[in-house]
């Protein structure tokens, strides 16, 4: 599985350092950040879209269940309070955190947290993606999908007109992104893949990981991997990683969508 970008928020110095030394014995976390009131991880969240949060409950500002219901629903990362006061466990499931740590906490429990973590993650990636497919299937739109009638690009001194159903699949290279058409060609596009995206809408496409957006009509499946993760078969045998670097890009999933 790709790693988790992970959020650190604590009031106490010395639990945060703690926390941020046992969580660098697992390779499969990236630390993003850390806050040490209510307020700047709600910023912090916002802003940085983690995959994971480790929260204190009792902290200045707001606390820590403030916190998580402050956040949209649909994107929430996968929480898990760790606190010295196990009188917040009811509350902190209610909003439907991953898992509930008591301080003084050993490398065993935080490592089942992680797992859970991890567990849960990776259903909303898969879920969430499965949920745009069956969109598609249903005919149900969603409010915000829009699909132009053509694009346009600059590939190699020419000026090419595609239909969007053209475009199998798009991945990044440095400046450029390489264009996978039906037809089989290739063409390499100074642009990035973010203002690509913005013109082609997200009635039909999806981004997949951060370097890649996929055509949901050309995907014949969702293929396990070996470290519990999935792939997106497309029709031609392409093999696209399905992850999720970047948090809006699942929230667009959530939002579902339909192709005319």
């Amino acid at each position: 599985m790709s790693s988790l970008r992970t959020l650190i928020v604590d009031d106490e110095p010395l639990a945060r350092d703690r926390l941020r030394g046992m969580l660098r014995q697992d390779a499969t976390l990236e630390i993003i950040g850390e806050c040490g009131n209510g307020p700047d991880a709600i910023e912090a969240i916002r802003r940085d879209r983690p995959d994971l949060v480790f929260l204190d409950v009792q902290m200045p500002g707001c606390d820590g269940l403030k916190v998580v219901a402050s956040l949209d629903a649909k994107a929430r990362p996968a929480v898990v309070f760790v606190t010295a006061h196990e009188s917040f466990a009811v509350d902190a499931f209610a909003v439907d955190a991953v898992d509930y740590l008591l301080k003084p906490f050993d490398l065993e429990r935080l490592q089942a947290a992680i797992r859970r973590a991890r567990e849960h993650v990776r259903s909303a990636r898969v879920g969430a993606l499965g949920a745009q497919l069956e969109s598609l299937l249903t005919g149900k739109p969603a409010a915000t999908d829009r699909r132009p009638d053509r694009i346009t690009v600059k590939a190699d001194g020419r000026v090419v007109f595609l239909k969007p159903e053209e475009l199998v699949w798009v991945e990044a290279a440095d400046n450029y992104i390489v264009m996978h058409l039906a037809s089989g060609e290739r063409l390499v596009v100074r642009e990035t893949l973010s203002s690509l995206e913005e013109r082609i809408g997200t009635a039909s496409f999806a981004r997949v990981n951060r370097s890649a957006v996929v055509n949901l009509h050309q995907v014949r499946e969702l293929q396990p991997t070996l470290h519990g993760d999935y792939s997106v078969i497309l029709r031609d045998g392409t093999k696209v990683p399905l992850s999720r670097s970047l948090r809006g890009s699942i929230d667009r999933f959530m939002s579902g969508g339909q192709a005319s």
